[in-house]
């Protein structure tokens, strides 16, 4: 070999040698809002149209969102929409960053869950009756002015509801014909009618990681786009 050669050949080591590049920031860390909180859980489909996507809860530590576990998950079954103008009975599961409530479930807590849980009995509703003063509310027994037709007898809903988290969605100040009864729950058979779903055993671990005092959210959206989860 030339002695020029030579010479370019370690030029371009020196050049390649130098590492590869940085790695890109977490999902959380190039996120719009996080809730404030030091807990995230991130729901992401490909796009609008997909049933199918990723499930990632985060812990931030020294400054630093780092992940603490993934699931496969289904989103609803007409995909999903931007939260802010979803209408109710399209099937659509809502984009955007909420809180997480409370804890519910058909079967009993996963040891150590130190989230708010409530069992589901056989009068426990989920009002989804725009016309009841319940709206999107959990009703035990189900309230007088809200029609069974409109509501989720929740114990019906089997291995389904064996154990969820409600998702904030239209939950604080509801607005009538937005959407009622959205959870993060286990999976079914197929893809959901809004809600996401995880398979059992992530739903359980995820119940046992959730730490209200941390004040966790999640944030469903997109990998682009407008309703990219990096939006919320």
């Amino acid at each position: 070999m030339r002695p020029g050669a030579v010479a370019l050949a370690v030029s371009c080591l020196v050049v390649l040698g130098a590492g590869p590049p940085a790695p890109s920031s977490p999902l959380p860390a190039r996120m719009t809002d996080t809730g404030g909180g030091t807990q995230l859980i991130t729901a992401v489909a490909p796009g609008t149209a997909s049933t199918r996507g990723t499930v990632t809860w985060w812990d931030l530590r020294d400054g630093r969102w780092v992940k603490a576990g993934s699931a496969p998950a289904r989103f609803g079954v007409k995909g999903l929409a931007e939260g802010a103008s979803r209408k109710q009975g399209t099937n659509t599961t809502p984009t955007g960053l909420y809180g997480l409530p409370y804890a519910f479930g058909i079967k009993a807590a996963p040891r150590g869950t130190a989230y708010g849980y409530r069992r589901v009995h056989r009068d426990s509703w989920w009002c989804q009756d725009n016309d009841s003063r319940s709206y999107n509310r959990w009703t035990e027994p189900r309230a007088a002015d809200c029609r069974a037709s409109e509501s989720e007898h929740l114990i019906t809903y089997g291995e389904r509801y064996a154990h969820a988290l409600v998702i904030g969605f239209n939950y604080g100040r509801p607005v009538r014909g937005r959407g009622a009864g959205i959870f993060l729950h286990v999976n079914g058979r197929g893809a959901t009618a809004g809600c996401v779903s995880v398979p059992k055993r992530a739903m359980r671990t995820i119940l046992r990681w959730a730490d209200p005092a941390k004040r966790p959210h999640i944030a469903v959206g997109t990998a682009s786009g407008t309703t990219a989860v990096t939006r919320y």
